[in-house]
């Protein structure tokens, strides 16, 4: 995400890019295919509402630099209420063919073992980096590379559901056409089912982690079973909360815990259950997965999974413009430097390729304006975060500077995101318009 969505940026900027991409030459745990912006966790790009959601924020104000990754986006989107879903291949396979078509950009199939020593360079390479890769980054850091473990959801087929027991119907009936309503799968539980479901789980074969390794895991992406092991009731206050949701097999009856599963491709015929990130072994996870009401059949395209994802100590390491303190030639972006998400990332991305591309025409940019959810993110990452605590980071409302007038609290927490987003807005339109950019490729 983050790499594609830099190269795009500083193509349009005037500047030659050349992209690296190690795939399929070299794979990695979680890629399938050897195309720019694959998707392997998540379809969602969560919220889409830019007035009261700090992610729906970031999302206008990538559509408002030209962003290549939210305009291929709303091209492949899927119905998912008020979250931004895409059908994840052709989402993949737009972003490749229209990097591949710029005339200002190739793309280069090997795999970079090393830092460079000269050039001009972004490193976007994700949780993912390979390890040769990483022992350079490490060895020229002199600190060792920090790491948490991420984990993917099943992706189950839909003629292997069984709708008598399932239903379709978006949380509290959000969105405004019938698709967007009913764009949820939901399998109800009793209180039983569910207590059975958290003892299959606590109990169920898992991945261990190698002998002498440490691991942390980002709260926004914990597994069910580690959720499930911090209380038997986390995962009904979680992911399988039944609020907002009304079974039509049995309209008197509330459940207990409902788990929901999202379209994951426009035919339909895949869907992936959300918030399962699982590390599961395979047997298990079928075993258990299969004591859901309505996936007692299921039949999965793809099982869960867990991986080592890194990081840098991007507060440590990076200067205000996302380069490496020690070799200024050096960008970094992405989820490498600290967030967490595909938004996230393609921000970051955003910014690098912007910022790298005016560099390199000798028109340098202003620091991104703290008061937009960019500038927020990019300044908690190199410098607002606690360096001794930094972990990966979503953007958040908490991210950002307190408007003066307003008061805190729940009852006021509506127009205070408000005047965030307004304020915000107004912050990234003066800032790109100020900006001395050449938008050559307009999607």
């Amino acid at each position: 995400m983050a790499g594609s969505e830099a190269a795009w940026q500083a193509a349009n900027m005037g500047v030659q890019v050349v992209i690296h991409e190690m795939r399929p030459k070299v794979e990695t745990f979680a890629h399938r295919t050897g195309d720019l912006a694959e998707m392997v966790c998540s379809n969602s790009f969560r919220s889409d509402d830019d007035e009261q959601n700090a992610v729906g924020l970031l999302h206008w104000e990538m559509r408002a630099a030209n962003g290549l990754i939210m305009a291929t986006a709303d091209k492949h989107r899927l119905p998912a209420g008020g979250a931004l879903a895409v059908d994840r291949d052709p989402f993949a396979e737009s972003v490749t063919k229209t990097l591949k078509s710029h005339p200002n950009i190739s793309v280069s199939y090997e795999e970079i073992t090393d830092l460079p020593d000269d050039g001009h360079w972004i490193i976007a390479t994700g949780p993912l980096t390979s390890d040769a890769l990483s022992k350079s980054i490490a060895a020229e850091t002199g600190t060792d590379s920090l790491a948490f473990f991420d984990a993917i959801a099943p992706i189950v087929y839909f003629d292997s559901i069984d709708m008598s027991r399932a239903w379709m119907q978006s949380r509290y009936d959000k969105g405004e056409t019938e698709e967007e309503r009913t764009a949820y799968l939901n399998c109800p539980m009793d209180r039983d089912q569910y207590e059975a479901f958290i003892d299959a789980l606590l109990a169920s074969d898992k991945t261990e982690f190698h002998e002498g390794e440490t691991a942390g895991y980002f709260d926004g992406c914990l597994p069910i079973e580690v959720m499930a092991e911090r209380g038997r009731e986390t995962l009904r206050f979680g992911p399988m909360k039944p609020v907002g949701l009304t079974n039509p097999h049995q309209p008197d009856e509330k459940a207990y815990a409902v788990v929901q599963l999202r379209r994951d491709n426009a035919l339909g015929t895949l869907y992936n259950i959300v918030g399962f990130q699982t590390k599961m072994k395979y047997g298990a996870q079928t075993e258990v997965l299969r004591t859901i009401p309505g996936l007692q059949d299921a039949q999965f395209a793809r099982l869960g999974g867990i991986h080592r994802n890194t990081f840098l100590n991007s507060p440590t390491l990076l200067d205000g413009d996302m380069r490496l303190r020690s070799r200024p030639h050096i960008r970094f972006a992405g989820q490498i430097t600290g967030v967490e998400g595909y938004v996230e990332s393609a921000a970051m991305g955003l910014l690098a390729g912007r910022l790298a591309a005016a560099d390199i025409n000798g028109h340098p940019l202003p620091a991104p304006p703290q008061d937009s959810a960019m500038g927020a993110l990019i300044h908690h990452i190199t410098g607002g975060a606690e360096a001794k605590t930094f972990q990966p980071m979503n953007v958040n409302f908490g991210l950002f500077r307190p408007v003066d007038g307003l008061k805190g609290g729940r009852r006021g927490r509506k127009d205070r995101y408000k005047a965030y987003t307004d304020r915000a807005k107004a912050a990234w339109a003066d800032w790109l318009a100020h900006s001395t950019l050449d938008e050559t490729q307009p999607m």
